[in-house]
């Protein structure tokens, strides 16, 4: 994964988040909660690495923009 830079926590309630699962569904399932609660972008693929066990992925999180229940 790239390196977070200071654009990515720039301002208060930006967050990255790194997800470690234990497959794409899990890891698919949390960020589209994550989405249904913040404005957040959106992943299409999980990386692996070689030699460890699950997936992960990283998004990016706007708090400052709460969505409506």
């Amino acid at each position: 994964m790239e390196a977070i830079n200071e654009v990515h926590v720039s301002e208060s309630g930006l967050v990255v988040v790194d997800v470690a699962a234990a497959d794409d569904q899990t890891a698919f399932a949390f960020q589209a909660a994550l989405t249904g609660m913040w404005a957040a972008t959106s992943v299409e693929r999980t990386t692996r690495d070689p030699g460890q066990p699950g997936v992960r992925l990283r998004c990016y999180l706007d708090m400052r923009q709460r969505l409506s229940p």
